[in-house]
């Protein structure tokens, strides 16, 4: 296995490793055009990286939180929007999108949020599920890709 860790991005160095794993993932495999997959929001999000141990970026996520991210959580300020999570493609299967995910939860306790809500891919929905996200609503179309909005409630 890969030794990684999980960090809060904290500087221009993380942040463009950031972008170039969302770039890889979404704009390079999944088509989505590379002008919708950056927006106003990286701006102010929370963004967390992982990274191998020789320094190389393995995965990306991002939280939103505050006013701003109604849309993103059916108006409840007191939870944050997980977003953009991304794994490599070298990198699947080796519990990173697992660990992004709870710094992300982590990050959320630290900023008070009681919930972080999530628009999952379909295809993405067990892995969700494992991590104790529930879905709700509709499935919806988010740059061609079928979603579900899913919750989980942060305790403690």
């Amino acid at each position: 296995m890969t030794p990684f860790t999980t960090r809060t991005v904290t500087g221009e160095q993380d942040r463009a490793a950031c972008f170039q794993v969302r770039k890889d993932v979404f704009v390079g495999e999944q088509n989505v055009p590379e002008e919708i997959e950056y927006d106003a929001y990286d701006a102010e999000a929370v963004h967390v990286i992982a990274v191998a141990a020789d320094g190389t970026a393995l995965g990306t996520g991002r939280l939103l939180h505050g006013p701003g991210t109604e849309a993103k959580t059916g108006g409840d300020l007191t939870a944050g929007s997980l977003g953009r999570l991304a794994v490599t493609s070298g990198a699947r299967g080796l519990g990173v999108g697992a660990a992004l995910v709870r710094a992300i939860e982590d990050a959320g306790r630290e900023l008070g949020l009681a919930a972080v809500d999530l628009h999952a891919q379909t295809h993405a929905l067990g892995f969700y599920e494992r991590l104790g996200y529930v879905a709700y609503g509709p499935e919806f179309p988010d740059a061609g890709i079928a979603h579900r909005a899913m919750r989980r409630t942060l305790n403690g």
